[in-house]
């Protein structure tokens, strides 16, 4: 019996459909039920937040229609085995069905495609000649398959936490590291915060803009000042958990947008999302916070609810992809954001 990797016309429409309605069922969630956020996060640390929201989604669907936890997703692998599975030594066993993920659509549009995207407002990226460039132009379903769905070569899942450990033990893989931190990531989000342009400091709790908040990240002030400020007290886990929450505010861009219309409680959710995201994918457990920080601020509204896991992903990824090691292998399948897709506009 051979691989299944392809849908029929018919399986596609219906995965289409499918993929909507339970789409829409679990913004829903999300926005009815403060814990339904946290299971998200819960999952998603546990891929690294390597996918898309709709991906996550359409992943979750696609195990739970199994009865099954997946555990690490590529291709199949090309002919060459440069890529997928196949570049690790694994075969997809006969009979697997694969699961679908979106993958973006990358070529060079012609003119009066171009033109047409720009009409109707959508980007297009021209090199400096004018010629539109290669560019992400829609997206497509594309198989993948779980590890789970394998056999081969041993395969240990390359999760960031594992990677750094690995990195930091020159080569090998060093037992959980001693002390209330086991992340070792301090000093490296410390520099992501510097790398933006802000100045970092400890500083004792009272003092001059922290008062007794853990952290806290200045604007303004006359003078341009850019800074982030953390407790000089708090223990380890709580100054990496806290640094990574306030790098947050700044990669949500956060604190640039002080003046518009924009809730405390929305940016506030948004950041220790992704703070506490990230440190669970980095082998932090921290204590989930209260209920109180969580989507209130919403009120229901599906689209804010949408735009704030948009964002956490988004956001959780590039930091996690920035304290990731070189060299671990990725799904080239999974990158994009195939929103429109999942609106029935496949471009």
């Amino acid at each position: 019996m051979a691989r299944r990797s392809k849908l029929s016309e018919q399986e596609h429409t219906e995965l289409l459909q499918a993929i909507k309605a339970d789409f829409d069922a679990r913004l829903a969630r999300l926005a009815a039920d403060p814990a339904e956020w946290v299971t998200l996060l819960e999952t998603v640390a546990c891929f690294g937040a390597r996918y898309t929201l709709n991906n996550q989604f359409l992943l979750m669907m696609q195990a739970e229609q199994r009865q099954m936890t997946p555990t690490f997703f590529l291709p199949y692998g090309n002919k060459d085995a440069t890529s997928g599975w196949k570049k690790h030594g694994r075969q997809v066993r006969r009979g697997e069905t694969a699961f679908h993920v979106w993958a973006p659509i990358r070529r060079r549009p012609g003119e009066d495609e171009a033109a047409r995207r720009e009409a109707a407002g959508r980007p297009v990226v021209r090199e400096e000649s004018g010629r539109p460039a290669v560019q992400v132009v829609g997206f497509v379903l594309s198989p993948t398959f779980d590890l789970s769905q394998t056999d081969g070569e041993p395969f240990e899942v390359p999760s960031v936490q594992r990677a750094r450990r690995v990195q930091a033990a020159g080569g090998r893989t060093p037992q959980l590291l001693d002390g209330e931190d086991p992340t070792g990531v301090y000093d490296d989000v410390v520099t992501l915060i510097t790398d933006a342009g802000y100045a970092f400091d400890l500083a004792a709790p009272g003092s001059r803009y922290l008062g007794q908040a853990n952290g806290v990240t200045v604007t303004g002030h006359g003078g341009g000042m850019r800074q982030v400020l953390v407790r000089a007290d708090l223990s380890p886990a709580q100054r990496v958990k806290t640094t990574m929450h306030e790098l947050a505010h700044i990669r949500c861009d956060h604190v640039d947008r002080v003046g518009e219309n924009r809730h405390r409680g929305r940016a506030e959710t948004e950041a220790e999302s992704v703070a506490y995201l990230c440190c669970r994918a980095l082998g932090l457990d921290t204590q989930t916070y209260s209920d109180a920080y969580v989507l209130g601020w919403a009120g229901g509204d599906l689209d804010l609810v949408g735009q704030c896991a948009q964002t956490v992903l988004r956001v959780a990824r590039t930091i996690l992809g920035d304290l990731t090691p070189a060299g671990e292998p990725a799904d080239r399948n999974v990158t994009g954001d195939p929103a429109a897709v999942v609106e029935g506009d496949p471009a």
